[in-house]
């Protein structure tokens, strides 16, 4: 005879206890969550009440989490800097320029790597991966010496033009983001490819309208790493662009606010406030895509 086991009334049942325990795992990972956001948010946060702080506040030392005055005083004295509007456009053209061709590069690269059989193809993929350990410090006089030469025979991408910043990232973002992509081109089966080609669809037809459409989430992701690295660089732009102040970034502005006897600590705040705008807006227009192509990237 079989018999029914009855709980008490006060007894907690053994899936009550898990949901319990999974409720309170739960909460705990939402505050790790939390305190890491704050964490990593606390700088921005920072940055924004300098830059709305009156310049009197900031030279006094005022250390207090908040303003009851916000003043745009130091907005002001970034936007009234000679050729700010130069210097903000000269760096939208850099960093959408090495967006475009980085990416395009890499994704054709990622391809030919991945599909086709070709000698020396992992020698070729070792000379990749180890060109993304030079640092970046270490190339910088040789690259000054190059493009000084290059200047004598192209000027366009010669010194104290943007064209030597564009090429210099483009190279520097080309190896990440065909290790990168290849991941991505590897996950798409050859046989979508095979069933193209029996539909009477041509390879580059088939990478246009098929390969780079699945692979869009992690050109994507290239395509953030490629810009904010290009958008707050400082190094090339001080090293490559010497006299020809027109052609200097948005980085370069805000060295001039750097002064010998004091800083300027509010126009500074004001002008990286300025800056992480456009990367705040290309992120938020692209998040979506992020989000799945890092966590492609995690898969591939």
């Amino acid at each position: 005879m079989t018999t029914l086991k009855v709980s008490q009334p006060g007894s907690v049942t053994p899936r009550r206890r898990a949901k319990e325990k999974k409720s309170r795992k739960g909460w705990g990972s939402n505050a790790v969550g939390l305190l890491i956001a704050a964490f990593v948010a606390f700088p921005l946060y920072w940055m924004l009440l300098s830059a709305l702080k009156p310049k009197t506040a900031l030279d006094a030392g005022d250390s207090t989490p908040w303003t009851l005055t916000p003043s745009f005083d130091s907005f002001a004295r970034v936007l009234s800097v000679n050729n700010f509007g130069q210097y903000f456009l000269n760096s939208v053209i850099v960093a959408l320029s090495v967006v475009v061709l980085s990416t395009v590069l890499a994704f054709l690269a990622a391809v030919a790597l991945t599909r086709y059989n070709f000698k020396m193809r992992t020698k070729l993929l070792i000379i990749i991966l180890v060109a993304q350990m030079v640092p970046i410090e270490a190339l910088t006089i040789p690259l000054f010496f190059l493009f000084k030469g290059f200047g004598e025979a192209i000027p366009a991408v010669g010194l104290n033009h943007l064209g030597s910043l564009i090429l210099v990232h483009v190279g520097f973002s080309i190896p990440f983001a065909i290790w990168m992509l290849r991941g991505f081109v590897a996950a798409v089966p050859i046989e979508l490819e095979e069933a193209a080609k029996l539909d009477g669809a041509s390879s580059f037809k088939f990478v246009r309208s098929v390969l780079f459409p699945l692979v869009a989430p992690g050109v994507v992701a290239c395509s953030v790493f490629s810009f904010i690295s290009t958008w707050n660089d400082f190094l090339f732009a001080k090293t490559f662009i010497i006299s020809a102040q027109e052609n200097s970034t948005m980085p370069m502005a805000l060295l001039s606010f750097f002064k010998p006897d004091q800083n300027d600590w509010g126009a500074i705040m004001a002008g990286s406030v300025i800056m992480t705008i456009p990367v705040l807006i290309f992120f938020i227009a692209v998040q979506r895509k992020l989000v799945s192509g890092l966590a492609g990237a995690v898969k591939g």
